[in-house]
């Protein structure tokens, strides 16, 4: 028997039944009701979301026989919760990859393995009059889906996240009636459906019921017009009725609840336009979204209907090859957001996608990328009333065709146009007036070729208003911008000079935000500020799209690629955002936030109070921002003050003197001004004094240069034990216990009490964030980097009347290595039991096989786990590293040791803090400071690097028994390359001569800060 092509496989089928796609929006039968804008108060609605009853078949071929009928029996069936996926509720398998098909490549068939779930439901209707009509729209299947409704086939659709909608009165009755609904988790539509996330099926957005009148309005589309000074608007109202009964539309504007304007609109075969000039309306921006409310209002039969619509008054072009809104050029701080939940996968819910918005306002994000599909239309709405400028993006991508040779095998095959052009038309159709939507996309990382020009083509005949993105269009052929991804910053320089006569420029994802990272972003930021053709950039990504789970602790972890046996996987690729999957910020959406910030404060002559403040935003004036200002030393507040700012228009800069005394100040030491700018007011998406950034600054005069000061001897004399293998220095007051074999420091002792438990030994390891993953093959197989080793070549020492100098000689390299380290710990130790150590390295270059970059070179030693309360003098309070400290700024900061650790949910490489002057470890009792010579960079944990990278999951990284601490020379940056720019020059580090000084002695708790600025010995 030949096999033939299944209705699933068809390509030359959009849908069967399926109404046309339309604007979203609700009727209602009064004014008061249309203002509530809610879904509950409009006319005819019920939400048929809820448990259904559920058959899950690995096949659709395996159906009962009659399943379909209104009489099949469902009694004994599964409970399904609508909307959800069925992977997430147990059914089938989860499986996740980046760009592979999860089966072999034969378009348009799909295996015969095709799992199906059947949905059943039982509507009951109460009433239906000859002049209703009874419309059933689902909002979201994956991928695709044949309704039946009372055993007659009712229809079929595919594109798994645009609504389909089917007219089913002819199929229903007076009582109750059966819907069932089958899906198929592959058809043909999954060739263009291979996006970079987790494989799931099933009904996941809701499922919605219209009672509507056979004669009401179907559809409705508004656009703004600008005049040449976009000073005043027209505004263009155009719609479609089912019949030609309607002759006119009375329709309403307001601002507010005051009314603006009224006119009528005379309606000719069905279908009405109009344009009417509005006088200088409010306009609407990502800063300022300004919206206006249209009541259209028509009679049927004598019934009023009123159709709210939110508009805004802007205008999206490119003039002068520069994108601009309503005639400004603006500058994209993007980011890119998937729908995930760490709890039901691809469904959210109306809280949650309006969590995501508020946090894209208070961390300065201005923009958004639907990637790579549609969103549900609440989310457009959200953008709409907060602010965010949006790409709404087809759902399309055809990434797996990359691997075969062939990547444009379907996106330049006319076949497969219908298909291309259907999934443009109806988010068009669907989106059209929302005034954040700025750019259409054409999807995402499908190759190139003739189906795309056909969809730019037909969205143009659409809407002409709004620009078209393509990132696979090279030669912006199609796309009415230049957008490139992950472009390196050399390249991407290269594009911002070549600016004449081309297209403006956007970088529709960059900063792979895996793990820890991304770095490198503030030269991202400087590039695209410096040439007017680079307007900005979206992150990749929003959010971690780890699946929560819990262990056997109880602890919530959360699950990735692999996880659950799937094969092929790309693991933890998805867990990739700027928050974790809860919603907490990492570290990254803090440094993101500071890169992006709106307003940038510089140092004028911080000596008289001076500064400049520059306004980075598009439209907003900064009059009336509270700025804070504090003066500390070292943690200690000196002053501090509030004032408001002066007007400072968008992209203007004032220069202003700070309300401080300078000269009291300079009789501090270390005296940091930090400025806080804060909304004086609550807006819709924070509290008032949220805080839109902050800077500090030190002032100059008072930087401390740490003395030393005279060696006491409280302490009794020194006895000295050579015993061969152990050399032991102490008296009442420390016991230092040195091997003479390996030419190490093995213990440490105060007043009795182990503080050292292992001293310290030089480092070039981290464990491997996923930023390094392409050179972690070289570090670990090439030049072994974990397995570097001390070889001894010396230990002296020398004892005089204040202090016991131990020197110690060594090599430092690796496994077959001709490059290596000249070492000299020199360790002083005075009478009343203070450790200086001193470490000189000295590069030692031979052979020709020598790393370009090392992970870090650094020290680790294992002190006291007792000693559980660590403060510092640094970079904080989160963590850090040199290129991703902007955000955290110098201070005095105190946490536990397990507060230093950053939650990564693939455990790796954390908690880093940079430019430290000092620390200090303390238990309830007493402290014990390790103050640097210069600054450092430090981790601090309850664990060791081998714990990290043997965990591959939240909760299971093994505990040490003592607390681990690696001072830095340098630490490696951690860049962006997991799938974007490596780690930049500045920030690598590299195999040379270096010197690490530091000093522990016991200190009174209270005294910590005035110890830090002295030395016991030099």
């Amino acid at each position: 028997m030949r096999r033939e092509m299944k209705r699933w496989e068809d390509i030359r089928i959009m849908g069967i039944n399926r109404l046309p796609a339309h604007a979203d929006f609700y009727r209602y039968e009064s004014k008061e009701n249309a203002q509530t804008f809610t879904k509950e108060n409009s006319i005819g609605y019920t939400l048929l979301d809820g448990v259904w009853k559920f058959l899950f078949l690995n096949a659709p071929e395996l159906s009962p026989k009659g399943f379909e009928k209104e009489d099949f029996s469902i009694d004994s069936l599964d409970d399904m919760e609508v909307p959800s996926s069925w992977q997430i509720k147990g059914y089938g398998n989860m499986h996740y990859t980046d760009v592979l098909y999860p089966f072999a490549i034969n378009p348009p068939f799909v295996p015969q393995e095709n799992p199906t779930g059947i949905y059943f439901r039982d509507l009951v209707v109460s009433d239906l009059a000859d002049d209703e009509a009874l419309i059933l729209k689902f909002n979201g299947v994956d991928s695709a889906f044949d309704l039946y409704v009372n055993g007659q086939h009712a229809g079929f659709s595919k594109v798994s996240r645009l609504p389909s909608e089917f007219d089913i009165t002819e199929f229903v009755k007076v009582g109750s009636n059966r819907l069932t609904v089958r899906v198929y988790q592959f058809s043909d539509g999954t060739y263009i459906e291979d996006q970079d996330m987790w494989w799931l099926s099933g009904i996941f957005r809701s499922v919605e019921l219209f009672k509507i009148n056979k004669e009401t309005l179907w559809d409705v589309h508004v656009e703004t017009l600008p005049d040449e000074n976009y000073e005043n608007f027209t505004l263009k109202i155009g719609g479609a009725f089912l019949t030609d009964q309607v002759k006119d539309v009375v329709a309403t504007l307001y601002h507010h609840d005051k009314q603006v304007d009224q006119f009528d609109m005379e309606v000719v075969d069905g279908k009405f336009e109009v344009s009417k000039v509005q006088e200088k309306p409010l306009l609407w921006n990502a800063e300022e979204p300004n919206l206006y409310t249209l009541h259209l209002e028509y009679n049927l039969l004598g019934e009023k209907e009123v159709v709210p619509l939110r508009i805004g008054f802007r205008a999206i072009e490119v003039n002068d090859n520069e994108i601009r809104v309503n005639g400004k050029r603006v500058f994209f701080n993007g980011v890119n957001r998937h729908d995930a939940h760490a709890k039901t996968g691809r469904t959210v819910n109306y809280e949650d996608m309006l969590q995501d918005i508020k946090m894209m306002k208070q961390f300065n994000i201005n923009a958004v990328r639907t990637a790579h599909y549609p969103n549900n239309d609440v989310f457009y709405d959200l953008c709409d009333e907060y602010g965010l400028y949006v790409i709404d993006e087809a759902d399309l991508e055809c990434h797996g065709f990359e691997n075969t040779g062939n990547y444009n095998w379907i996106s330049d095959n006319e076949l497969w146009e219908k298909q291309y052009v259907d999934r443009a038309v109806r988010m068009v159709q669907r989106d059209r007036n929302h005034p954040s939507i700025i750019m259409w996309s054409l999807g995402n990382e499908s190759g190139a070729g003739r189906n795309f020009t056909a969809m730019y083509n037909a969205i143009k005949t659409i809407d002409s208003t709004r620009l078209v993105h393509y990132e696979g269009d090279r030669n912006a052929a199609y796309s009415d911008v230049y957008t490139t991804m992950y472009t390196r910053l050399n390249k991407l320089e290269e594009i911002g000079k070549d600016s004449e006569g081309k297209k403006p420029h956007i970088l529709c994802e960059y900063g792979h935000a895996m793990g820890t990272g991304p770095g490198g972003l503030t030269e991202y930021q400087q590039l695209m500020r410096k040439y007017p053709r680079l307007q900005g950039g979206f992150i990749w990504e929003w959010c971690d799209h780890g699946i929560e789970t819990t262990n056997d602790k109880g602890e919530i972890v959360y699950l990735y690629g692999g996880d659950y046996g799937d094969f092929p996987t790309n693991t933890n690729f998805c867990i990739d955002g700027l928050v974790f999957p809860d919603r907490t910020p990492s570290p990254g959406l803090w440094e993101y936030k500071k890169v992006i910030e709106p307003i940038v404060t510089e140092e004028v002559n911080l000596a008289e109070g001076e500064i400049r403040i520059n306004n980075l935003y598009d439209f907003r004036n900064l009059s009336g921002v509270t700025l804070r200002i504090e003066v500390k030393s070292i943690g200690t507040l000196i002053e501090s003050h509030d004032m408001q700012l002066p007007s400072i228009g968008a992209h203007e800069s004032l220069a202003i003197t700070l309300p401080v005394d300078i000269v009291k100040a300079a009789q501090h030491d270390d005296v940091r001004i930090y400025l806080s700018y804060l909304e004086t007011e609550d807006t819709l998406y924070a509290g008032k004094n949220h805080e839109i950034t902050k800077e500090s600054f030190l002032l100059a005069s008072t930087k401390i240069e740490k003395e030393v000061r005279s060696i006491t001897s409280s302490g009794s004399d020194f006895v000295i034990k050579d015993e061969g293998a152990l050399l032991k220095v102490e008296n009442d007051q420390f016991e230092a216990v040195f091997s003479t074999v390996y030419g190490t420091l093995e213990s440490f002792k105060s007043e009795g009490e182990e503080i050292i438990n292992k001293g310290p030994e030089v480092t070039l390891w981290r464990a491997i964030i996923d930023n390094d993953m392409y050179k972690k093959d070289d570090w670990v197989n090439k030049y072994f980097l974990k397995n570097t080793k001390e070889q001894l070549a010396e230990v002296t020492y020398e004892v005089t009347a204040d202090f016991t100098d131990v020197k110690i000689t060594k090599f430092l390299s690796t496994v077959n290595q001709a490059w290596g380290f000249h070492l000299t710990y020199h360790y002083r130790l005075t009478k009343d039991g203070a450790l200086n150590i001193d470490l000189q390295g000295e590069k030692v270059l031979r052979g020709h096989e020598i790393p370009e970059m090392l992970p870090r070179i650094g020290v680790t030693m294992h002190l006291n786990e007792d000693y559980n309360k660590v403060s510092w003098y640094g970079r904080g309070d989160s963590e850090s590293y040199q290129d991703t400290k902007r955000s955290q700024p110098i201070g005095l900061y105190n946490k536990t040791i397990q507060d230093m650790h950053t939650d990564y949910v693939y455990p790796q490489e954390n908690g880093s803090r940079c430019d430290s002057s000092f620390l200090a470890v303390a238990n309830d009792k007493q402290a014990y400071l390790i103050n640097f010579k210069e600054t450092y960079d430090f981790t601090i944990h309850d664990y060791e690097t081998s714990a990290l990278e043997e965990a591959k999951h939240r909760g299971n990284i093994k505990k040490s028994p003592f607390t681990v601490l690696t001072i830095d020379y340098k630490q490696s940056g951690v860049g962006s390359n997991s799938c974007g720019e490596e780690q930049l020059p500045p920030y690598r580090t590299v195999i040379e001569d270096f010197n690490l000084q530091f000093e522990l002695r016991k200190i009174d708790k209270s005294s910590l800060v005035e110890e830090s600025k002295v030395f016991a010995v030099q």
